[in-house]
C-alpha cells in the first residue's frame, strides 16, 4: 500500500513540475497562488494529512504580513500554503532536494545561504520590497526543524524586514497529531533523517492531522527585532502548550 501512495506522490510531483514549467509563465500572481494552494491540498491528501485551522481573534494572514511558525517538517510549507499561499524563505540546501527543491524555487521560495553576507543583504532588501508590495512572506525563525514537544529560540534577523516595511508579524503554531490527539512522531524531520525516510514514514502512518493556529498579529511599529522574535516565540510556545526551550 505504501508503494501505491509513493507512486501517487511521484505522479503528483511531476504534475507540479509541469504546472510550474508550462502554466506559471502565463498566469498572474493570484492565479499562481490558487494553483499552489490546490496543489498543496492534493499533496497533503496523498500523504494522508488532514488540516484543521484555528484563527484566533484579530488573526488575518492576508495582505502584507510576515508569517512565522515553529518548524517540525517539510510538510509545514504545504500545510500553510494549503490555506494561505506565501513566499517562503528557506535554507539554500532545500533547493537540492529531489523535485521538491525545484518546485519550491518555481513557486517563489526565497533561498538563503548561511555565511554569505552579500547575498543575505540582497535577500533582506527583496523581503522589504515584497512586503511593501503587499505580499505574504513566511519563514521559520528557529532556523531548523525541532522534534514535537520542543521549540527552539527564534532568530531575530529577518524580523527587521517586517519593521522596515511596516508590516505586521503573524505568528502561527503547527503540530501533527494522531486520531487520539497525541503528537504524531511520524511528522518529525530531525537529526540525520533523510528526505526519503521522512516521506516513507508519513506515507505509512496515514490518519495524521496537522493542526494550524493563526495567533493574533504583532505590530512592528517602534519595535526591535529581538523583541518581536521573543514575543512571537512566546506566543507560539504558549499556543502549543510547551513548557520551555
Amino acid at each position: 500500500m505504501t508503494a501505491y501512495w509513493l507512486l501517487r506522490l511521484i505522479v503528483h510531483l511531476f504534475s507540479g513540475l509541469a504546472t510550474c514549467a508550462f502554466l506559471f509563465p502565463f498566469i498572474d500572481t493570484p492565479g499562481r497562488e490558487r494553483e499552489i494552494q490546490r496543489w498543496s491540498k492534493r499533496l497533503l491528501g496523498i500523504c494522508g494529512v488532514k488540516v484543521t485551522v484555528e484563527e484566533t481573534q484579530h488573526a488575518d494572514p492576508n495582505g502584507s504580513v510576515m508569517v512565522v511558525s515553529n518548524h517540525v517538517s517539510w510538510l509545514d510549507i504545504f500545510v500553510i500554503n494549503s490555506l494561505y499561499p506565501c513566499r517562503f524563505v528557506a535554507k539554500s540546501d532545500i533547493r537540492d532536494w529531489p523535485l521538491i527543491g525545484w518546485l519550491c524555487e518555481k513557486s517563489g521560495t526565497i533561498f538563503i545561504a548561511r555565511g554569505r553576507q552579500r547575498d543575505v543583504r540582497k535577500i533582506y532588501e527583496s523581503l522589504v520590497e515584497s512586503l511593501q508590495q503587499g505580499e505574504r512572506i513566511a519563514f521559520f525563525p528557529e532556523g531548523t526543524t525541532a522534534p514535537q514537544g520542543k521549540i527552539l529560540p527564534f532568530h531575530a534577523n529577518l524580523f527587521e524586514a517586517a519593521i522596515e516595511a511596516l508590516a505586521p508579524v503573524q505568528p502561527c503554531a503547527i503540530r501533527y497529531v494522531d486520531k487520539h490527539g497525541r503528537l504524531h512522531r511520524a511528522a518529525d524531520f530531525v537529526d540525520e533523517m533523510s528526505f526519503m525516510e521522512s516521506i516513507t514514514m508519513i506515507l505509512k502512518s496515514r490518519g495524521m492531522t496537522a493542526e494550524l493556529a493563526f495567533l493574533p498579529q504583532i505590530s512592528t511599529g517602534g519595535a526591535h527585532r529581538r523583541e518581536l522574535a521573543a514575543q512571537a516565540h512566546d506566543a507560539v510556545k504558549a499556543a502549543l502548550g510547551y513548557s520551555g526551550d
